[in-house]
Order: C-alpha cells, then structure tokens, then sequence
C-alpha cells in the first residue's frame, strides 16, 4: 500500500534563552494504513494521537532538539511503543527539556528509514538552526521535511544559542537546494513550499543576513 501524508497543527510555547514566544507547530505522520512514523511531537500528544488512529508507531523523529518539537516525545513514546531518534548532536538541546530520559536511538546523516512498502525517508544532516537540525527526504513522495531549516520565504532563526547563520546557508545550499525542483517543502511552522519556490532567493537572504 502506498504511503500518505497526514498533518495536524498544535500550538504551545517555544522557550530558549530566556525567552518564551507563543508557536504553531506542524506535525506530520507518513505511513500507510498499518504502520506509520511521526516528525515531531510539541504540545498535544491527543491530536497526534488522533491523526495516527490505530496504526502501528514506528519512530517518533525529531527534527532537533528545541522543545517545541520535542516536548511532548517521551508521552507519546510511552503511549504508542514506539522509539525517539534525534540526531546526537542536539544531545544538549534534547536534554534541556529532558535532562533525565534520553532518546531511544541516534540519527545518522544518509540513513533511511522505512515508513512503508517501498517508501522510506532519507536523514540530511542540515545543521545551523540547531547543530543537529535533519530533514527527511523521500524521493517517493517528493517531499522533503526540513523541521525548522527551510520554510516558505526563509530559513530557519539562527539568533539564538546553538545555532548559526552561516552553517543554516551551507545546508540549505549543499542539502536541501541540490533536490529537485519539484519537491514539496513542508517545514516545521507555516505553510509549505517548493524547493524551485526558495531556491532563487538564497542570494538574497545571504546579502541580509536572514
């Protein structure tokens, strides 16, 4: 059976550095009607729950280690059986939310993971929002989920600790520009987009620092 898409959006708070902003997170679940994995889990693990209905957890995949993405992760853990994968190197943002639980398993850039028949999810290493920031591209679903790297209009704030501007520019250049054009972009926050959409404006985001 050919996997789908399914999306819910929740909202909660990001906090970091001292501060604390008001967030609507993106969730995604790709699967087929049996199995299915989830990218992220921030803040209402019912509405995550609701959008898997009975199908069979996988991997709970975090994109990085900010708790808007990862707050929730161990409850949903806990309730479907399934692993956490975060990338080592958001090891300290993970354990800024989750000092005593650490992740079932470590990402590694290149790897695939299976999220059904004939589908899979490749791990980019896409550091600079956070050092170990990944996207997930499946070629059959031409899609790619960049977390908070790449969204519609821009990349992803580097204005905080762990993160850097120029590191963000380099993977969306090496990584996420060298898909092709036609590949859905769906982020972490906001709506979704092409790679043909955001490549032409790099130029752009480099002369401002943004």
């Amino acid at each position: 059976m050919n996997a789908r898409i399914d999306h819910t959006t929740t909202s909660g708070t990001f906090s970091l550095d001292g501060q604390t902003h008001e967030v609507d997170n993106n969730v995604w679940v790709i699967g087929d009607d049996h199995e299915c994995v989830v990218v992220d889990a921030p803040h209402d693990v019912n509405a995550i729950l609701e959008i898997v209905g009975d199908r069979d957890v996988s991997a709970i995949i975090a994109t990085h280690g900010h708790d808007d993405h990862v707050r929730f992760a161990p409850e949903l853990a806990d309730a479907v059986g399934a692993p956490i994968l975060l990338h080592p190197d958001d090891s300290v943002l993970w354990r800024m939310t989750h000092p005593n639980r650490e992740p079932d398993r470590m990402l590694a850039d290149g790897e695939v993971l299976g999220v059904a028949a004939g589908t899979g999810l490749r791990v980019l290493h896409t550091p600079g929002h956070a050092p170990g920031a990944v996207s997930l591209y499946s070629v059959e679903l031409n899609t790619v989920f960049t977390g908070d790297t790449l969204f519609a209009g821009g990349p992803g704030a580097t204005g905080r600790s762990y993160s850097d501007f120029d590191v963000i520019i380099e993977s969306i250049a090496n990584r996420l520009f060298t898909l092709p054009d036609d590949t859905i972009v769906r982020p972490g926050h906001g709506p979704s987009t092409t790679i043909a959409t955001e490549r032409p404006h790099l130029s752009e985001w480099k002369d401002r620092g943004y």
